[in-house]
C-alpha cells in the first residue's frame, strides 16, 4: 500500500521536486516520468484514464524542470542523479511502484529498473527503448542521422537561442516532428517562459557522462510502446529492445502516430499501462 498522504513535493540533496499526486488514494502507485521538452503536466490526459482504472499516479517534475531543482552544473544531470531523484520519490511512497516514462523519462525508467529492480513492480517505456538497444541502433541503422539534433541541443547558449526563438529552426524542428499549435504554445509557456529550458538541455549535455555508467538487461515485467511516425526514434532501437528484457515483455506499436504519444493517443497508452500493471500476480506490489 502506498502513502495515505498526498505527496506534493520532496527534497533531495538540497533540491525540491514538485509532484502531481492524483487518483484513488489507495490505488496501485504509478510513477510517471516526462521527457523533453515537457513537464509533469503532460501526463494529465493519460492520468485521468489511469485513475478511472483505479490507479494512483505520481507525475514528477524532474531535475531541471522543478523550479526548486535546477542545478547549474552539467554533471549534476548525469543519469545516476536523475535515477536517485526517482528513488527518493519511491521511498516517500513507501512501496515498489509501476514506472512509466516517455522520451528522456523512459531512459530514466530503464536505468532505474536495472539499478533498483526491487523498487519497480512493472515498467512501461514509451518511445525510447533500452539504452543498449538505442546505442546499438546508432551503429546498425540510420538512428545516428535521426539523432542529429542531440548534438545541437548539447551546444550551450546556441541551443537555447534556437529553441526559444519563434519562427526559427527550433519551431520548425518541433512542428516537423508532429508538435501541434497547442503543444508548441505549452512548450513556450511551461519550458521557455518558466526558465526550464537550460535545465532540460543539460540532460543532453550530460549524456557523455551518463553513457559511462553501468547498463544491464531488465528483469521486471515490461511493456515498450513505440509509434511508427516518430522522426527522432527509429524502428531498429524498438526492435532491439526485446534483447535487453529478461522478464515478461510486450511490444506495442502505434501506427500513424508521431513522437507525441501522450497527446495523440492517451487512451491507447493508458490501456497499455493498465494491462501491464494488471499483469503482475495478486501477491506482488499491487
Amino acid at each position: 500500500m502506498s502513502s495515505a498522504k498526498r505527496i506534493t513535493s520532496f527534497e533531495r540533496a538540497g533540491l525540491t521536486f514538485d509532484v502531481i499526486d492524483t487518483g484513488p488514494i489507495d490505488g496501485p502507485p504509478v510513477v510517471l516520468l516526462h521527457g523533453f521538452p515537457q513537464r509533469a503536466s503532460a501526463w494529465a490526459g493519460v492520468s485521468e484514464l489511469l485513475h478511472a482504472a483505479g490507479l494512483r499516479t505520481y507525475a514528477l517534475d524532474q531535475r531541471g524542470y522543478s523550479p526548486g531543482a535546477r542545478p547549474k552544473r552539467v554533471r549534476d544531470y548525469r543519469m545516476r542523479e536523475l535515477v536517485a531523484d526517482v528513488v527518493t520519490l519511491i521511498e516517500h511512497i513507501g512501496t515498489p511502484v509501476h514506472v512509466v516514462g516517455h522520451d528522456w523519462g523512459a531512459a530514466v525508467a530503464w536505468a532505474l529498473t536495472w539499478l533498483h529492480k526491487d523498487k519497480v513492480a512493472t515498467l512501461t517505456a514509451v518511445s525510447v527503448g533500452h539504452t543498449s538497444a538505442f546505442l546499438r541502433s546508432m551503429v546498425v541503422s540510420g538512428q545516428g542521422l535521426q539523432s542529429y539534433y542531440m548534438q545541437i541541443f548539447s551546444v550551450p547558449v546556441l541551443s537555447e537561442r534556437l529553441l526559444s526563438k519563434r519562427g526559427g529552426w527550433g519551431e520548425r524542428f518541433f512542428r516537423n516532428g508532429g508538435s501541434t499549435d497547442e503543444a508548441y504554445e505549452e512548450f513556450h509557456r511551461d519550458i521557455v517562459d518558466a526558465g526550464a529550458l537550460t535545465g532540460g538541455l543539460n540532460w543532453y549535455r550530460a549524456l557523455p557522462l551518463s553513457l559511462a555508467e553501468k547498463r544491464s538487461p531488465v528483469e521486471v515485467p515490461t511493456t515498450f510502446v513505440w509509434s511508427d511516425e516518430d522522426r527522432a526514434l527509429g524502428r531498429k532501437q524498438a526492435e532491439l529492445t526485446a534483447n535487453y528484457v529478461r522478464g515478461p515483455y510486450e511490444f506495442v506499436e502505434m501506427t500513424a502516430v508521431s513522437h507525441w504519444i501522450l497527446g495523440e493517443r492517451p487512451a491507447e497508452l493508458a490501456d497499455a499501462i493498465v494491462r501491464r500493471v494488471r499483469s503482475v500476480d495478486a501477491g506482488s506490489a499491487v
